[in-house]
């Protein structure tokens, strides 16, 4: 892949992973509530995830749901249901999580986990999979598109979790944490329209 063509990947790669969608609005929710320190393995966990996801796509998942149609949209509404239940666990929170027995936010596994149902992940993969592999040197072409992903996107995505630690100590307001809370949540759910449609 010559240099320019992987700039303009590593361009589109920060792109798609600083724009808001379901993973970056729950890591904005979970620096405010969480401080971002104890959202580091949530965000190493998109990391993760994503690159397998990424990979796997590249590798044959990618045809695997082009054959089969069905398998994907019911990938697209087990992510959508899941995520209606993260914004319904955000919008009925209503302290932060350091006065809250039980409170934690997400594992790495789980956001790892995540990623697999995440409909804005697979438009991701399926996208970048398309436009900048070549068939001449697949292979390599895969692995260099998970480079320039691996590269941007812990950075890209720890921005929002960042965002919203610096908000916490404002959000220590019960009134304006419940509404932070109710708008993430709103917001979140709103993240899936443009993919569920």
């Amino acid at each position: 892949m010559p240099f320019e063509i992987f700039l303009t990947l590593v361009v589109f790669a920060f792109t798609t992973s600083i724009t808001p969608g379901p993973n970056n609005m729950m890591l904005f929710a979970s620096g405010v509530n969480f401080g971002i320190v104890r959202t580091i393995p949530h965000m190493c966990g998109i990391g993760a995830g994503f690159l397998t996801l990424l990979l796997g796509v590249g590798f044959g998942l990618g045809a695997l749901l082009e054959a089969v149609p069905l398998l994907y949209t019911a990938l697209k509404f087990a992510g959508g249901g899941y995520l209606v239940w993260i914004a319904w666990k955000i919008a009925t929170s209503d302290s932060l999580s350091d006065r809250k027995a039980g409170a934690r936010p997400m594992t790495f596994l789980e956001a790892a986990a995540f990623q697999w149902v995440n409909p804005k992940a697979w438009v991701m993969a399926v996208s970048a999979m398309a436009t900048y592999t070549e068939p001449a040197h697949y292979t390599m072409s895969v692995l260099l598109v998970g480079v320039a992903f691996a590269l941007v996107n812990f950075p890209s995505v720890s921005t929002w979790a960042g965002f919203g630690s610096v908000l916490r100590e404002w959000l220590s307001v019960p009134a304006r944490l419940r509404a932070f809370n109710v708008t993430m949540a709103l917001l979140l759910v709103a993240s899936l329209w443009p993919m569920l449609r």
